[in-house]
């Protein structure tokens, strides 16, 4: 399991490090109610965050954001523009080793077009919409409470 990205630990004696890139979505949509963020519960014990994933070989983190919120929320979204890029460290297995993750996440601004959040994949304990403020009560982690914070300036230009 990744540790809290804010206490990530880097110095790890004797363990390998590898490099890890991922990438994922913060997909809004509106509604009569206000705007809405998808988010996916992970992990046992369950926790909320923003949908994301591995970058495959020959994929973009463009394509992966998009791909990985199609998988785990189970919805469409047209990606619009960056948000940020966190970075952090955990330690985690690597087949049978023990090794240490030096991590990249990419993450976009995306708009709903269509799909059922209760169509996610077996990754994912549950998918939900929530308002902006509870979202960032949600989050568990302070980096992506940040990405969000971030995007919620930028929605205001996409808003249809």
């Amino acid at each position: 399991m990744p540790e809290d990205p804010q206490h990530g630990t880097p110095q790890k004696a004797g363990l390998p490090t590898l490099e890890q890139i991922s990438s994922g979505g913060l997909v809004f949509r509106n509604t009569s109610a206000g705007v809405e963020v998808a988010l996916i519960s992970v992990g046992k014990p369950a926790r909320w965050q923003l949908p994301k994933g591995i970058v495959d070989p020959g994929e973009t983190p463009e394509v992966t954001s998009v791909r990985e919120v199609q998988e785990e929320a189970g919805i469409t979204a047209t990606l619009l523009e960056k948000i940020d890029m966190i970075e952090y460290w955990y330690v985690g297995n690597k087949g049978t080793q023990r090794v240490r993750f030096h991590k990249f996440v990419h993450f976009f601004l995306m708009q709903y077009q269509s799909g059922d959040i209760s169509k996610h994949d077996w990754e994912v304990n549950e998918a939900r919409w929530a308002s902006l403020p509870e979202a960032k009560r949600m989050l568990a982690f302070k980096s992506e409470r940040l990405v969000l914070e971030k995007a919620e300036r930028l929605i205001g230009a996409f808003e249809i």
